[in-house]
Protein backbone atom coordinates (compact mmCIF):
# COMPACT_ATOMS: atom_id res chain seq x y z
CA UNK A 1 0.00 0.00 0.00
CA UNK A 2 2.94 2.61 0.54
CA UNK A 3 4.43 2.26 -2.70
CA UNK A 4 1.35 2.57 -4.80
CA UNK A 5 0.76 5.62 -2.89
CA UNK A 6 4.00 6.90 -3.05
CA UNK A 7 3.72 9.31 -5.88
CA UNK A 8 0.35 11.19 -4.69
CA UNK A 9 0.87 14.81 -2.34
CA UNK A 10 0.65 14.67 1.32
CA UNK A 11 -2.74 14.83 2.02
CA UNK A 12 -3.32 18.10 4.72
CA UNK A 13 -3.43 17.25 8.47
CA UNK A 14 -6.75 16.51 9.45
CA UNK A 15 -8.92 18.73 10.78
CA UNK A 16 -10.99 19.25 14.26
CA UNK A 17 -13.90 16.78 14.39
CA UNK A 18 -17.22 18.79 13.00
CA UNK A 19 -14.99 20.97 10.83
CA UNK A 20 -12.73 20.38 7.88
CA UNK A 21 -11.01 22.70 5.38
CA UNK A 22 -13.22 25.50 3.45
CA UNK A 23 -13.55 24.43 0.20
CA UNK A 24 -13.02 27.46 -2.09
CA UNK A 25 -13.11 28.31 -6.04
CA UNK A 26 -9.57 29.39 -6.52
CA UNK A 27 -8.86 32.29 -9.39
CA UNK A 28 -7.19 30.92 -12.86
CA UNK A 29 -5.69 33.35 -14.82
CA UNK A 30 -3.76 31.64 -17.50
CA UNK A 31 -7.02 29.41 -19.40
CA UNK A 32 -7.80 30.54 -22.45
CA UNK A 33 -10.76 32.14 -23.27
CA UNK A 34 -12.51 33.24 -26.48
CA UNK A 35 -15.27 35.90 -25.85
CA UNK A 36 -17.22 37.43 -28.38
CA UNK A 37 -18.87 40.65 -28.30
CA UNK A 38 -19.02 43.52 -29.50
CA UNK A 39 -18.21 47.42 -28.37
CA UNK A 40 -21.52 48.58 -27.93
CA UNK A 41 -21.65 45.82 -25.15
CA UNK A 42 -18.89 46.86 -23.35
CA UNK A 43 -21.24 49.36 -21.05
CA UNK A 44 -24.56 48.96 -19.79
CA UNK A 45 -27.52 51.17 -21.89
CA UNK A 46 -28.12 53.84 -19.39
CA UNK A 47 -23.98 54.47 -19.00
CA UNK A 48 -22.83 58.12 -18.77
CA UNK A 49 -20.54 57.32 -22.02
CA UNK A 50 -23.69 56.85 -24.29
CA UNK A 51 -25.11 60.34 -22.62
CA UNK A 52 -21.60 62.18 -23.30
CA UNK A 53 -21.71 60.73 -26.88
CA UNK A 54 -25.64 61.94 -27.13
CA UNK A 55 -24.70 65.25 -26.33
CA UNK A 56 -21.88 66.18 -28.46
CA UNK A 57 -24.17 64.42 -31.26
CA UNK A 58 -26.08 67.61 -30.75
CA UNK A 59 -22.83 70.27 -31.01
CA UNK A 60 -22.61 72.27 -34.21
CA UNK A 61 -19.41 70.38 -35.54
CA UNK A 62 -19.51 71.58 -38.70
CA UNK A 63 -16.81 74.53 -38.01
CA UNK A 64 -14.29 71.48 -37.51
CA UNK A 65 -15.05 69.56 -40.40
CA UNK A 66 -14.43 72.36 -42.40
CA UNK A 67 -10.28 72.48 -41.31
CA UNK A 68 -9.77 69.01 -42.36
CA UNK A 69 -8.19 68.98 -45.70
CA UNK A 70 -8.88 65.67 -46.77
CA UNK A 71 -11.86 65.52 -49.00
CA UNK A 72 -13.75 63.00 -50.92
CA UNK A 73 -12.32 62.22 -54.50
CA UNK A 74 -9.12 64.17 -53.55
CA UNK A 75 -5.93 62.66 -52.04
CA UNK A 76 -5.33 62.87 -48.51
CA UNK A 77 -5.60 60.45 -45.58
CA UNK A 78 -9.13 60.39 -43.82
CA UNK A 79 -8.68 61.84 -40.59
CA UNK A 80 -10.92 61.16 -36.72
CA UNK A 81 -14.17 62.25 -36.63
CA UNK A 82 -14.39 65.31 -34.50
CA UNK A 83 -16.53 63.64 -32.79
CA UNK A 84 -15.04 61.20 -31.07
CA UNK A 85 -12.67 63.73 -30.00
CA UNK A 86 -14.86 66.05 -28.18
CA UNK A 87 -16.94 63.22 -26.95
CA UNK A 88 -12.91 61.75 -25.52
CA UNK A 89 -12.07 64.94 -24.27
CA UNK A 90 -15.83 65.75 -22.45
CA UNK A 91 -15.63 62.07 -20.90
CA UNK A 92 -12.47 62.71 -19.37
CA UNK A 93 -13.13 66.13 -18.32
CA UNK A 94 -15.90 64.93 -16.20
CA UNK A 95 -14.01 61.73 -15.35
CA UNK A 96 -11.03 64.43 -13.61
CA UNK A 97 -8.29 63.20 -16.75
CA UNK A 98 -6.11 66.70 -17.32
CA UNK A 99 -3.33 64.24 -19.49
CA UNK A 100 -3.14 63.37 -22.72
CA UNK A 101 -0.97 60.59 -22.22
CA UNK A 102 -3.59 59.34 -19.80
CA UNK A 103 -6.65 59.86 -22.09
CA UNK A 104 -4.77 57.50 -24.55
CA UNK A 105 -3.87 54.97 -21.98
CA UNK A 106 -7.24 54.58 -21.31
CA UNK A 107 -8.55 54.73 -24.64
CA UNK A 108 -6.91 51.11 -24.50
CA UNK A 109 -8.01 49.72 -21.44
CA UNK A 110 -11.03 51.37 -20.05
CA UNK A 111 -14.16 50.08 -21.58
CA UNK A 112 -15.93 53.83 -21.37
CA UNK A 113 -12.92 55.50 -23.51
CA UNK A 114 -12.65 52.43 -26.00
CA UNK A 115 -16.82 52.85 -26.29
CA UNK A 116 -16.45 56.25 -27.13
CA UNK A 117 -13.35 55.89 -29.11
CA UNK A 118 -15.64 53.07 -31.33
CA UNK A 119 -12.31 51.23 -32.31
CA UNK A 120 -10.68 54.12 -34.30
CA UNK A 121 -6.86 54.65 -33.51
CA UNK A 122 -5.92 57.58 -31.51
CA UNK A 123 -2.64 58.85 -30.02
CA UNK A 124 -1.49 61.48 -27.25
CA UNK A 125 -0.68 63.75 -30.12
CA UNK A 126 -3.47 64.16 -31.48
CA UNK A 127 -5.60 64.26 -28.23
CA UNK A 128 -3.23 67.22 -27.04
CA UNK A 129 -2.95 69.01 -30.16
CA UNK A 130 -7.32 68.60 -30.15
CA UNK A 131 -8.09 69.61 -26.17
CA UNK A 132 -5.95 73.19 -26.98
CA UNK A 133 -6.87 73.78 -30.79
CA UNK A 134 -10.18 74.82 -30.65
CA UNK A 135 -10.76 77.42 -27.71
CA UNK A 136 -13.31 79.82 -29.94
CA UNK A 137 -15.62 77.04 -31.02
CA UNK A 138 -15.55 75.56 -27.48
CA UNK A 139 -16.76 79.29 -26.54
CA UNK A 140 -19.41 79.35 -29.24
CA UNK A 141 -20.44 76.04 -27.80
CA UNK A 142 -20.66 76.96 -24.63
CA UNK A 143 -22.93 80.18 -25.67
CA UNK A 144 -24.88 78.37 -28.08
CA UNK A 145 -26.14 75.89 -25.82
CA UNK A 146 -27.16 78.39 -22.68
CA UNK A 147 -28.55 80.32 -25.55
CA UNK A 148 -30.83 77.37 -26.59
CA UNK A 149 -32.26 76.92 -22.81
CA UNK A 150 -32.63 81.24 -23.09
CA UNK A 151 -34.71 80.87 -25.77
CA UNK A 152 -37.38 77.88 -24.46
CA UNK A 153 -37.56 79.84 -21.63
CA UNK A 154 -35.76 77.70 -19.01
CA UNK A 155 -33.29 80.24 -17.94
CA UNK A 156 -33.81 83.87 -17.35
CA UNK A 157 -30.66 85.19 -16.98
CA UNK A 158 -31.93 87.59 -14.48
CA UNK A 159 -28.91 87.26 -12.25
CA UNK A 160 -25.04 85.89 -12.94
CA UNK A 161 -22.88 85.09 -10.14
CA UNK A 162 -19.35 86.00 -11.31
CA UNK A 163 -15.92 84.82 -9.77
CA UNK A 164 -12.46 83.87 -10.45
CA UNK A 165 -10.03 80.86 -9.42
CA UNK A 166 -6.13 80.86 -9.66
CA UNK A 167 -4.80 78.04 -11.58
CA UNK A 168 -1.26 76.64 -11.17
CA UNK A 169 0.62 77.78 -14.11
CA UNK A 170 3.28 75.03 -15.99
CA UNK A 171 6.17 77.12 -15.25
CA UNK A 172 8.77 77.29 -12.05
CA UNK A 173 8.90 79.73 -10.05
CA UNK A 174 12.97 79.74 -10.82
CA UNK A 175 11.89 80.75 -14.54
CA UNK A 176 11.81 84.24 -13.84
CA UNK A 177 14.41 86.64 -15.44
CA UNK A 178 14.74 90.33 -15.69
CA UNK A 179 16.25 92.04 -19.13
CA UNK A 180 19.88 91.48 -18.74
CA UNK A 181 19.05 88.04 -18.21
CA UNK A 182 17.04 86.88 -20.75
CA UNK A 183 19.04 88.74 -23.13
CA UNK A 184 21.97 86.91 -22.25
CA UNK A 185 19.60 83.86 -22.43
CA UNK A 186 18.46 84.93 -26.27
CA UNK A 187 22.59 85.26 -27.39
CA UNK A 188 23.10 81.52 -25.67
CA UNK A 189 20.34 80.17 -28.07
CA UNK A 190 20.96 81.76 -31.10
CA UNK A 191 24.85 80.73 -30.76
CA UNK A 192 23.54 77.53 -29.89
CA UNK A 193 20.87 76.96 -33.39
CA UNK A 194 23.39 78.70 -35.46
CA UNK A 195 26.21 75.69 -33.85
CA UNK A 196 23.73 72.89 -34.57
CA UNK A 197 22.67 74.07 -37.86
CA UNK A 198 26.18 73.97 -39.44
CA UNK A 199 27.16 70.93 -37.80
CA UNK A 200 23.74 69.20 -39.47
CA UNK A 201 23.93 70.42 -42.63
CA UNK A 202 27.52 69.00 -43.54
CA UNK A 203 26.58 66.06 -43.52
CA UNK A 204 22.72 65.52 -43.57
CA UNK A 205 22.42 62.40 -44.62
CA UNK A 206 23.94 61.08 -41.57
CA UNK A 207 22.04 63.06 -39.38
CA UNK A 208 20.15 60.91 -36.62
CA UNK A 209 16.91 61.47 -34.77
CA UNK A 210 18.87 62.51 -31.61
CA UNK A 211 20.50 65.15 -33.57
CA UNK A 212 17.28 66.15 -34.88
CA UNK A 213 15.63 66.21 -31.66
CA UNK A 214 18.73 68.66 -30.05
CA UNK A 215 17.94 70.84 -33.05
CA UNK A 216 14.13 71.08 -32.57
CA UNK A 217 14.80 71.77 -28.53
CA UNK A 218 17.48 74.58 -29.31
CA UNK A 219 14.37 76.16 -31.97
CA UNK A 220 12.07 75.48 -28.82
CA UNK A 221 14.48 77.31 -26.48
CA UNK A 222 15.18 79.95 -28.65
CA UNK A 223 11.29 80.68 -29.05
CA UNK A 224 10.52 80.76 -25.39
CA UNK A 225 13.26 83.51 -24.66
CA UNK A 226 12.10 85.56 -27.47
CA UNK A 227 8.54 85.45 -26.24
CA UNK A 228 10.02 86.57 -22.85
CA UNK A 229 11.47 89.57 -24.04
CA UNK A 230 8.28 90.71 -26.02
CA UNK A 231 6.30 89.77 -23.29
CA UNK A 232 8.66 91.80 -20.69
CA UNK A 233 7.38 95.48 -21.99
CA UNK A 234 3.57 94.42 -20.48
CA UNK A 235 5.23 93.02 -17.42
CA UNK A 236 7.21 96.20 -16.71
CA UNK A 237 4.20 98.65 -17.50
CA UNK A 238 1.97 96.50 -14.49
CA UNK A 239 4.84 96.78 -12.32
CA UNK A 240 5.09 100.41 -12.76
CA UNK A 241 1.28 100.51 -12.18
CA UNK A 242 1.79 98.73 -9.22
CA UNK A 243 3.69 101.36 -7.61
CA UNK A 244 7.06 99.09 -8.47
CA UNK A 245 10.34 99.62 -10.52
CA UNK A 246 9.77 98.88 -14.06
CA UNK A 247 13.44 97.52 -14.58
CA UNK A 248 12.78 95.02 -12.22
CA UNK A 249 10.11 93.13 -13.74
CA UNK A 250 10.61 89.34 -14.68
CA UNK A 251 9.04 87.18 -17.07
CA UNK A 252 9.39 83.32 -17.40
CA UNK A 253 10.90 81.44 -19.83
CA UNK A 254 9.07 78.35 -19.46
CA UNK A 255 5.32 80.53 -20.02
CA UNK A 256 6.20 84.01 -21.08
CA UNK A 257 2.45 84.83 -20.44
CA UNK A 258 2.04 82.76 -16.78
CA UNK A 259 2.38 85.51 -13.66
CA UNK A 260 3.06 85.08 -10.04
CA UNK A 261 -0.13 85.15 -8.12
CA UNK A 262 -1.17 84.51 -5.09
CA UNK A 263 -2.48 81.37 -4.20
CA UNK A 264 -5.32 80.38 -2.29
CA UNK A 265 -2.85 78.79 0.30
CA UNK A 266 -1.32 82.08 0.55
CA UNK A 267 1.84 81.19 -1.41
CA UNK A 268 2.61 82.76 -4.57
CA UNK A 269 3.14 80.69 -7.47
CA UNK A 270 3.04 81.08 -11.66
CA UNK A 271 -0.43 81.57 -12.43
CA UNK A 272 -3.22 81.92 -14.31
CA UNK A 273 -6.54 83.88 -13.12
CA UNK A 274 -9.88 81.70 -14.50
CA UNK A 275 -12.99 83.74 -14.25
CA UNK A 276 -16.42 82.12 -14.60
CA UNK A 277 -19.49 83.70 -14.79
CA UNK A 278 -22.60 81.23 -14.35
CA UNK A 279 -26.82 82.61 -14.22
CA UNK A 280 -28.21 81.92 -10.36
CA UNK A 281 -31.34 80.11 -11.78
CA UNK A 282 -29.25 76.75 -12.06
CA UNK A 283 -26.19 77.31 -12.02
CA UNK A 284 -25.08 77.04 -15.80
CA UNK A 285 -21.71 78.46 -17.10
CA UNK A 286 -22.55 81.35 -19.19
CA UNK A 287 -19.15 82.68 -19.63
CA UNK A 288 -15.14 81.90 -19.07
CA UNK A 289 -12.40 84.40 -19.55
CA UNK A 290 -8.55 83.67 -18.39
CA UNK A 291 -6.82 86.72 -17.41
CA UNK A 292 -3.29 87.25 -16.30
CA UNK A 293 -4.08 89.48 -13.75
CA UNK A 294 -3.87 88.07 -10.09
CA UNK A 295 -6.65 91.20 -9.36
CA UNK A 296 -10.28 90.59 -10.13
CA UNK A 297 -11.29 93.92 -10.46
CA UNK A 298 -9.45 94.03 -13.94
CA UNK A 299 -12.48 91.44 -14.92
CA UNK A 300 -15.32 92.73 -13.73
CA UNK A 301 -16.08 95.19 -16.75
CA UNK A 302 -14.67 92.79 -19.57
CA UNK A 303 -16.78 90.14 -18.06
CA UNK A 304 -20.18 91.74 -17.88
CA UNK A 305 -19.40 93.32 -21.24
CA UNK A 306 -18.89 89.24 -22.57
CA UNK A 307 -22.17 88.26 -21.34
CA UNK A 308 -24.25 91.04 -22.41
CA UNK A 309 -22.73 90.98 -25.86
CA UNK A 310 -23.55 87.36 -25.90
CA UNK A 311 -26.83 86.70 -24.99
CA UNK A 312 -27.90 90.49 -26.28
CA UNK A 313 -29.05 91.31 -22.92
CA UNK A 314 -27.56 93.16 -19.79
CA UNK A 315 -28.41 90.79 -16.75
CA UNK A 316 -30.24 92.35 -14.18
CA UNK A 317 -28.31 91.71 -11.25
CA UNK A 318 -24.19 91.12 -10.95
CA UNK A 319 -23.22 89.53 -7.85
CA UNK A 320 -19.19 89.35 -7.19
CA UNK A 321 -17.45 89.01 -3.99
CA UNK A 322 -15.25 92.34 -2.58
CA UNK A 323 -12.36 91.74 -4.47
CA UNK A 324 -14.26 93.04 -7.51
CA UNK A 325 -15.36 96.34 -6.02
CA UNK A 326 -14.21 99.75 -7.56
CA UNK A 327 -16.03 102.31 -8.19
CA UNK A 328 -15.13 102.56 -11.93
CA UNK A 329 -16.54 99.11 -12.21
CA UNK A 330 -19.85 99.87 -10.45
CA UNK A 331 -20.57 102.63 -12.71
CA UNK A 332 -20.08 100.91 -15.79
CA UNK A 333 -21.99 98.15 -15.04
CA UNK A 334 -24.74 100.30 -13.42
CA UNK A 335 -24.54 102.20 -17.19
CA UNK A 336 -25.47 99.27 -18.60
CA UNK A 337 -28.51 98.53 -16.50
CA UNK A 338 -27.15 96.04 -14.35
CA UNK A 339 -27.26 96.52 -10.15
CA UNK A 340 -23.84 95.44 -8.77
CA UNK A 341 -24.27 93.12 -5.58
CA UNK A 342 -21.18 93.19 -3.36
CA UNK A 343 -20.25 93.05 0.08
CA UNK A 344 -19.71 97.00 1.31
CA UNK A 345 -16.68 96.74 3.30
CA UNK A 346 -14.23 100.14 4.27
CA UNK A 347 -14.05 100.26 0.10
CA UNK A 348 -15.64 103.70 -1.12
CA UNK A 349 -17.08 104.35 2.02
CA UNK A 350 -16.49 108.38 1.39
CA UNK A 351 -17.44 108.24 -1.94
CA UNK A 352 -20.49 110.90 -3.21
CA UNK A 353 -21.26 109.48 -6.42
CA UNK A 354 -25.15 108.88 -6.96
CA UNK A 355 -24.39 105.28 -8.22
CA UNK A 356 -21.81 104.47 -5.40
CA UNK A 357 -24.58 105.32 -2.89
CA UNK A 358 -27.10 103.65 -4.31
CA UNK A 359 -24.75 100.09 -4.19
CA UNK A 360 -24.30 100.71 -0.50
CA UNK A 361 -28.26 101.59 0.06
CA UNK A 362 -28.85 98.68 -2.32
CA UNK A 363 -26.81 95.90 -0.05
CA UNK A 364 -27.74 97.22 3.09
CA UNK A 365 -31.39 96.30 2.47
CA UNK A 366 -33.10 92.38 2.55
CA UNK A 367 -34.01 92.51 -0.61
CA UNK A 368 -30.34 93.10 -1.56
CA UNK A 369 -28.67 90.57 1.33
CA UNK A 370 -30.71 87.86 0.03
CA UNK A 371 -30.19 87.84 -3.69
CA UNK A 372 -26.28 88.31 -2.31
CA UNK A 373 -26.44 84.81 -1.22
CA UNK A 374 -27.27 83.05 -4.26
CA UNK A 375 -23.65 84.26 -5.12
CA UNK A 376 -22.01 81.62 -2.95
CA UNK A 377 -24.54 78.79 -3.98
CA UNK A 378 -23.98 79.21 -7.43
CA UNK A 379 -20.28 80.45 -8.45
CA UNK A 380 -18.31 78.85 -5.51
CA UNK A 381 -20.42 75.57 -6.76
CA UNK A 382 -18.86 76.02 -9.89
CA UNK A 383 -15.30 76.61 -8.98
CA UNK A 384 -15.33 73.17 -6.60
CA UNK A 385 -16.51 71.53 -9.09
CA UNK A 386 -13.41 72.43 -11.41
CA UNK A 387 -11.63 71.56 -8.36
CA UNK A 388 -13.30 68.19 -7.91
CA UNK A 389 -12.10 67.59 -11.71
CA UNK A 390 -8.55 68.79 -11.09
CA UNK A 391 -8.54 72.03 -12.04
CA UNK A 392 -5.53 72.76 -9.72
CA UNK A 393 -2.47 73.31 -12.76
CA UNK A 394 -2.46 73.19 -16.38
CA UNK A 395 -0.25 70.95 -18.03
CA UNK A 396 -0.50 73.67 -21.26
CA UNK A 397 0.89 77.18 -21.78
CA UNK A 398 -0.55 80.14 -23.10
CA UNK A 399 -3.31 81.94 -22.05
CA UNK A 400 -5.39 80.68 -25.47
CA UNK A 401 -4.24 76.98 -24.05
CA UNK A 402 -5.38 77.30 -20.65
CA UNK A 403 -8.73 79.39 -21.55
CA UNK A 404 -9.42 75.92 -23.98
CA UNK A 405 -9.25 74.02 -20.88
CA UNK A 406 -11.32 75.85 -18.63
CA UNK A 407 -14.06 75.98 -21.79
CA UNK A 408 -13.90 72.28 -21.03
CA UNK A 409 -14.47 72.09 -17.95
CA UNK A 410 -17.38 74.73 -18.42
CA UNK A 411 -18.87 72.81 -21.00
CA UNK A 412 -18.95 69.32 -18.59
CA UNK A 413 -19.79 71.43 -15.42
CA UNK A 414 -23.01 72.39 -17.70
CA UNK A 415 -23.61 68.78 -19.16
CA UNK A 416 -23.85 67.56 -15.41
CA UNK A 417 -26.15 70.33 -14.88
CA UNK A 418 -28.12 69.20 -18.04
CA UNK A 419 -28.44 65.95 -17.15
CA UNK A 420 -29.29 66.15 -13.78
CA UNK A 421 -32.32 68.84 -14.16
CA UNK A 422 -35.05 67.17 -16.14
CA UNK A 423 -36.79 70.11 -17.34
CA UNK A 424 -33.11 70.89 -18.98
CA UNK A 425 -32.44 67.88 -20.49
CA UNK A 426 -35.83 67.31 -22.13
CA UNK A 427 -34.89 70.90 -24.16
CA UNK A 428 -31.22 70.24 -24.86
CA UNK A 429 -31.48 66.26 -25.96
CA UNK A 430 -34.53 67.26 -28.11
CA UNK A 431 -32.64 70.24 -29.66
CA UNK A 432 -31.58 69.38 -33.43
Amino acid sequence: MTKFFEDHPEQDAPQPAGRGAPRLVRAERRQVELRAMTLDELIGPDHLARLVWQMVERFDLRPLLDRIEAREGTPGHPQTDPAILVALWLYATLDGVGSARELDRLCEHHHAYRWLRGDVGVNHHTLSDFRVGHADWLDGELSRGLAGLLAAGEVRLDSVAHDGMRVRAAAGTGSFRRKPRLEQFLTAAKARVAALKTELTGDPDRRTRREAAAERAARERLARVEAALAALPEAAARKQRNKGKPDQARVSTTDAEARVMKMPDGGFRPAYNVQFAAETQHGLVAAVMVTTSGADQDALEDMHAKVTQTYGRAPGNWLVDGGYVSQNGIEAVAASGTALHAPLGDALANCASRLIVAWRERMQSEAGKTLYRMRGQTIEWVNAGARNRRLYGVLVRGVQKVRAVALWHAIAHNFQCIVRIPALRQIAYNAV
